[in-house]
């Protein structure tokens, strides 16, 4: 057992007392101190390793998307053939003709039947 000597005053008067302090008491207060303590830096660690992922992850992200530019100027077809549309085939341009007068048809006989 671990004992401290403490002055008190009674009465105008000093005098010594022996306060035994059991050695359960003094762990029970270092485990909370040091249980505090690991609260704090863990919550600290999280934060610090959560703040890391983003961090990396928009980085990772960043250089993603201009790594894929690089890749499609590099790999992909000539600026020219870019720059020029592509026709349709004559199939599906004969049908896109065909539902722009099956349109028009429509719209002068709801005109017609409104009048």
């Amino acid at each position: 057992m671990i004992g401290r000597k403490l002055s008190v005053l009674k009465n105008g008067q000093a005098f010594y007392q022996n306060e035994n302090i059991s050695e359960d008491r003094i762990l029970e207060a270092w485990k909370h101190e040091t249980m505090e303590g690991i609260k704090k830096y863990s919550y600290a660690g999280l934060v610090a390793i959560i703040r890391t992922y983003v961090h990396s992850s928009n980085f990772i992200k960043l250089k993603y998307q201009e790594l894929k530019i690089k890749i499609k100027e590099k790999f992909g077809k000539n600026k020219e053939d870019a720059e020029t549309k592509k026709e349709a085939s004559k199939f599906l341009k004969m049908i896109t003709d065909y539902k722009h007068k099956i349109r028009k048809i429509r719209r002068q006989i709801k005109e017609e039947e409104e009048i």
